[in-house]
């Protein structure tokens, strides 16, 4: 099936990024079309701070719990309780809150299409042509003066249109939703977080508990291919207590970094886990999945308005410039704490600091380096250096 129609923006991917772009140039006016693969629903731990509540409008009704403290757990299982002073962290289950913000591109003005992304090609005038298959497997295409790609870790429009796509680094991950056991049953809580640094569950990242309301997610991830993240999860649930319904499981990549280059030079720009925007150490993405579409509708706007493809390197400029000194941080932190369990148990061991936990949860819930406490910053860096030369106190 031949589309006649030149849409001013093709948006290829409806998770959060992607609905978001399709909502924000859909809302400005553009002819836009949104292209989702039904039925696909990452493994999420489904987190949210409040200020992606803010930002992006997000009704609390989507919000299917609250989390108010988080437990972190190292490899001799010493736990460490981290209350969320004067906030929280929303939880939202990804696949309403997804279709959610699709219908809502879909209210401003979107044009959604269901089918799966195949290839990227120019007509006879050069102009961009997405190909794919409908909900029926029929061959179609999508043109467009513009092209967003927002279609995962293993973007397919990043490897055809961007160089160097093929390079970006992933772990991956994995997680059952179960039904969730009564508030307090064994180690749950159905108000808390719980995160296990300990390389049986995972040799190169962390596992988790997140409550869900009625459900809850039960996860891990590794960069390592032989390391069973199934047998992870089992070993998790038995020791959590979480021996309930399985609802569903699901398994994706996720990037560990963001790509060097987000566009073409020429028509198509990247947003979300197809930009690797997904932070380093946390594995957290949906609030910067959002902003990446937001800022890649912005791009796109602007090179629309112009005509010139620069504009569509800003998409990274702006996020990089907001986030990119905390990525490179947790990057770091990651490289690092998570390499033993030996530097798993002194990070554990730093987290009951409560300089570390305000800063942390600070940040987190605001999405930026607080710049109030630098004398709290000095003394987190100097228990920090302790704990890496082997000379903090025992506690």
């Amino acid at each position: 099936m031949l589309e006649n129609i030149t849409y001013d923006l093709v948006v290829v991917g409806g998770g959060p990024s992607g609905a978001t772009a399709a909502h924000d140039a859909a809302k400005a006016g553009l002819h836009v079309a949104l292209l989702d693969r039904a039925g696909r629903i990452k493994p999420c731990g489904g987190a949210i701070p409040p200020r992606c509540v803010r930002d992006f409008d997000i009704p609390p009704e989507l919000l299917v719990a609250r989390v108010f403290a988080a437990r972190i757990i190292s490899p001799s299982d010493r736990k460490v309780d981290m209350p969320i002073p004067n906030s929280y962290v929303g939880m939202v289950d990804r696949e309403h809150f997804d279709e959610w913000l699709r219908e809502r591109a879909a209210e401003a003005g979107a044009e959604r299409r269901t089918g799966t992304y195949e290839s990227f090609s120019r007509d006879g005038y050069g102009t961009a042509t997405v190909h794919y298959k409908d909900k029926d497997g029929t061959p179609a295409t999508l043109r467009a003066r513009c092209v967003i790609g927002a279609d995962g870790a293993l973007s397919k429009v990043a490897r055809d249109t961007v160089r160097g796509a093929e390079k970006m680094p992933y772990v991956f991950a994995y997680h059952e939703i179960v039904a969730s056991p009564g508030h307090g049953t064994a180690e749950f809580a159905a108000d808390r977080c719980d995160v296990y640094y300990k390389g049986t569950l995972s040799p190169d990242f962390y596992a988790w508990v997140f409550p869900h309301g009625s459900t809850t997610s039960v996860g891990t991830g590794s960069a390592n291919k032989g390391f069973s993240l199934k047998g992870s999860v089992a070993e998790l649930r038995k020791a959590a207590g979480l021996n309930g319904e399985t609802i569903r499981r699901e398994g994706a990549p996720i990037p560990l970094k963001p790509m060097k280059r987000w566009d073409n030079g020429r028509d198509v720009v990247l947003a979300g886990d197809a930009a690797g925007v997904v932070a380093p150490a946390s594995g957290e993405g949906i609030y910067y999945a959002m902003l990446g579409g937001r800022l890649a509708a912005d791009a796109a706007m602007a090179f629309l308005r112009t005509g010139d493809a620069r504009q569509l390197s800003l998409a990274r400029k702006r996020f990089m410039k907001e986030h990119g000194t905390v990525f490179w941080v947790l990057g770091i932190m990651q490289y690092f704490w998570y390499s033993s369990d030996k530097r798993r148990e002194s990070f554990v061991k730093m987290c009951d600091d409560k300089d570390v936990q305000r800063l942390t949860w600070e940040s987190y819930t605001e999405k930026k380096l607080v710049r109030q406490s630098p004398l709290a910053h000095v003394k987190i860096f100097l228990k920090d250096m302790a704990h890496l030369l082997g000379i903090a106190r025992p506690t």
